[in-house]
């Protein structure tokens, strides 16, 4: 058995409330939209999402950072503490950090920032420099509020990267990464700030800020058209991102944090950021932070907050529907488990698109495929079904399902359309009445003529 890896996240913790609900009129007394409420959510955010994001199997996590003795301040550490992490409070200056957004159909209308400073004081104490010293990784989480600033933290930093991985996510208000850092990870625009050069290409800058810096490697992070790694030797590596379509609130903390788990583990950086870019993209598809937060507020969550899903997360699909109904358009949906693609595939995918603005496939788990096909099949784990349909461009978002039939996945996307291939002429669907139920319609295709992924796997063994 592996034995369990530790990560030390350090930086500035911020409470993170949503509020969300409706926007479906004007004020009356001034020119604002009236946000109807149906939900608001807190949690950890910073540094504090960061390390809730370090959390996986396998892997501690410890959080140092500067707690105010306040409401806010107990709520965020009972929340880290729930979901597994230690913490290790700094005393801080002013009240917690608060950030509170209001959304509506995935859309931010205003964020209210209260609190703080949250600027370390005095002395930091042994339990935050043993753990420090002591564990596998640390990853310094810098959010401009004065933590990387600390005198004493950055020497005793500087000392531990001589030798052991230090990753960085660096803030423009924050401390200057310390020299001789595994990774650190700007984005673009923060990289092109730092050195002066504001049309500079992602390798250009990485090179640049890894020679700044003094760090081993520096990763340029650049949302949906991936990262760029410049490492001591040789040229610099691009890494694209998955296409994902989703709120990017909290990426770059799920982006380090995947990076700091893969190092953590023995993976080398170049391994550490292409699983981190990976990672980021189905955060994103995921709903965000926001998304995030939802998930761990149900009972029992999965250890990655997601059903089976990999390269494609679940809440991609929620999305989807958000923006094609926010402007009054139809969301169309089809399933099957797409074991090996083929001409017919694509050929009922792209009529499905056809007879909407978006299109969600629903796909059978690997356990579903099991029950439904027999042994030896997927010869495809769901993972690696779903980034291929994915890359298709009549494709919108990904759904695994884990039962035998789709109607639960059905109920929760409630789509405008559902499309089935195949021959079912005469024959009543089983899911039809659902769908007919909040007013959709059903609509059969017919299969492309001599296309089987049953024949092919013949003919292949």
């Amino acid at each position: 058995m592996t034995a369990e890896r530790s990560i030390v996240v350090v930086g500035d913790a911020v409470l993170d409330r949503d509020v969300v609900g409706r926007t479906e009129r004007i004020c009356p007394d001034a020119p604002v939209p009236v946000l109807d409420v149906e939900a608001a959510t807190s949690g950890p955010g910073g540094a504090g999402l960061a390390a809730l994001l370090c959390r996986a199997p396998g892997t501690a996590v410890t959080l140092v950072t500067p707690l105010g003795d306040d409401e806010p301040g107990h709520e965020l550490r009972t929340a880290l503490e729930a979901a597994g992490v230690s913490v290790v409070p700094l005393r801080q200056a002013g009240p917690t950090r608060r950030k509170t957004r209001v959304r509506s159909l995935g859309q931010s209308l205003l964020r209210i920032d209260d609190g703080g400073p949250g600027t370390p004081l005095g002395p930091l104490p042994a339990e935050a420099l043993t753990a420090i010293d002591e564990a596998d990784v640390v990853l310094v989480s810098c959010y401009g509020a004065g933590t990387t600033a600390h005198q004493q933290l950055r020497e005793h930093l500087t000392a531990r990267a001589t030798g052991r991985p230090v990753l960085w996510d660096p803030h423009p208000r924050g401390g200057a990464p310390v020299p001789g850092c595994t990774l650190v990870s700007p984005n673009l625009a923060e990289a092109r700030a730092e050195t002066g050069m504001p049309d500079g290409s992602g390798d250009q800058v990485a090179r640049r800020l890894r020679e700044h810096w003094s760090a081993a490697a520096v990763c340029v992070t650049a949302g949906a058209s991936g990262a760029w790694l410049a490492a001591s030797a040789g040229e610099p590596v691009y890494v694209p991102a998955v296409p994902a379509e989703g709120d990017p609130c909290g990426a770059g903390d799920r982006f380090i944090a995947a990076a700091a788990n893969a190092v953590a583990h023995g993976r080398t950086t170049s391994e550490a950021v292409a699983a981190a870019v990976e990672s980021a993209s189905a955060f994103v598809a995921a709903g965000g932070a926001s998304g995030f937060r939802r998930r761990h507020e149900q009972p029992n969550p999965s250890p990655a907050g997601a059903r089976e899903t990999g390269a494609v997360a679940a809440g991609a699909e929620g999305a989807v529907v958000d923006r094609v109904r926010a402007t009054g358009g139809s969301v169309v949906a089809t399933g099957g488990c797409f074991d090996i693609l083929h001409a017919g595939h694509v050929s009922c995918l792209e009529a499905a698109r056809s007879l909407g603005d978006a299109l969600v496939v629903l796909l059978n788990s690997d356990a579903s495929v099991r029950r439904l096909k027999g042994p030896g099949r997927p010869v495809q784990p769901a993972a690696d079904r779903a980034r291929v349909l994915q890359g298709l461009s009549c494709v919108d978002a990904v759904l695994v399902f884990d039962e035998d039939t789709p109607e639960r996945a059905l109920a929760e996307l409630r789509p405008d359309v559902w499309v089935k291939g195949g021959d079912y002429e005469g024959a009543e669907l089983a899911e039809a009445e659902l769908v007919r139920g909040w007013g959709g319609r059903v609509v059969l295709l017919p299969y492309l003529s001599g296309r089987s992924t049953t024949a092919i796997l013949a003919d292949v063994r």
